[in-house]
């Protein structure tokens, strides 16, 4: 199957399955999630040697792109990568710098020279999050003013994932045409970008403040809405994918554990809680799965897109949850350790379910977009 959710070269199924392989592979290389432990607590983000090896190198960097900046692929190749980096949890900029400020830049037509650094694996981040955290087009935190010609940028955008590791912001501001998007230096004077503890150490966030700081305009006339409403949409289906792969991994996990831990003689396994508890863990992974196949098939059509996204991702965020949660319980009091890896999947489970809105929030939307 091939999607085209922009003009790069899509891929075929065997060729798709190498892919698969060849990042299984540099992931595994990498020590799987032992490239989170490497991240210090007050410096969370981004393996910078591991992205240079999957985003320069393999060439994730310019997935989902257009032809033109180099790009592959389109959302079918997104979703199996991101399922990939999802089971090792590996800290890269995949999400929030080729998904995210990739698909924003492709959707822009005006940022040729911006999308080819991202496509060599140079850091873009997104700042669209409302102070609660979710996208609204009618809440964005920044503004913009004209100068001379010249675009100025006020205000104070949170969550801006990876942001502080970032070479080049995409910031929504609201102003006097509407909504519109530009591309900021955040070592430009008047950008203040500040480091936040997260509860993922692989999900690193900033804050970026900016204070009359020049930008590039990317659209103009309030052009700036749909593009980030369709680029959202490709964001949640990687985000769910991802998701998919963090539970798989811990429901893999949970099953070989309780097929060798043993307890009176017998593997805890073979009790019947357990049985019951896996096998729902199973269901929830499966419907995952279909969720996102679901939306990866609907990638021809923007109102199907939409659609399907925010089921696949009201579903996925709390499967992860629950499945992260049982695999936690099930390692019984080794499982409540720094050093067992269920609580890696746990951290990134909570972050992940509120990372582009909660379930609930897509529940909302999905019933817009449905008319009830």
């Amino acid at each position: 199957m091939t999607s085209t959710v922009t003009d790069g070269t899509a891929l075929s199924d065997a060729e798709l399955d190498d892919l698969r392989e060849t990042v299984r592979s540099v992931c595994a290389d990498a020590g799987g999630t032992a490239a989170v432990r490497r991240l210090s607590e007050h410096s969370p983000g981004i393996d910078a040697k591991l992205w240079d090896t999957l985003g320069r190198q393999v060439g994730l960097a310019a997935l989902g792109l257009p032809e033109a900046a180099g790009g592959i692929g389109g959302l079918a190749e997104i979703a199996a990568v991101c399922e990939e980096l999802g089971r090792t949890l590996v800290p890269v900029p995949l999400l929030s710098s080729t998904v995210l400020a990739g698909q924003v830049l492709a959707g822009c037509g005006t940022a040729d020279r911006a999308l080819a650094e991202l496509a060599e694996g140079k850091v873009h981040a997104l700042a669209v999050a409302a102070p609660d955290g979710v996208w609204r087009p009618d809440a964005v935190p920044v503004a913009v003013t004209w100068r001379g010609g010249v675009p100025l940028l006020d205000g104070t955008a949170p969550f801006v994932l990876d942001g502080a590791d970032a070479e080049r912001l995409v910031v929504a501001a609201g102003g006097a045409d509407g909504l519109d998007l530009f591309l900021a230096d955040p070592s430009e004077p008047g950008v203040t970008v500040r480091r936040v503890p997260t509860l993922d150490l692989s999900r690193g966030q900033a804050v970026v403040s900016f204070s009359g700081a020049r930008a590039r305009p990317l659209t103009a006339g309030g052009e700036g809405a749909d593009i980030v409403n369709r680029a959202l949409d490709v964001a949640l289906v990687a985000l769910a994918a991802e998701q998919l792969g963090g539970a798989q991994a811990a429901l893999d996990m949970t099953v070989a554990h309780v097929r060798d831990r043993t307890q009176f003689g017998r593997a805890i396994g073979s009790f019947q809680a357990i049985k019951h508890t896996c096998a729902d863990m199973l269901l929830q992974v499966e419907a995952a799965r279909s969720a996102v196949v679901r939306a990866v098939r609907a990638a021809d059509s923007p109102e199907s897109l939409a659609e399907a996204a925010a089921v696949a991702q009201a579903w996925c965020g709390e499967a992860f949850v629950s499945v992260a949660a049982e695999c936690v319980q099930l390692h019984g009091g080794m499982g409540f350790t720094w050093e067992h890896d269920a609580h890696l999947y746990f951290r990134r489970a909570q972050s992940d379910a509120v990372l582009l809105g909660g379930a609930a929030h897509h529940r909302e939307r999905l019933a817009g977009l449905l008319g009830w």
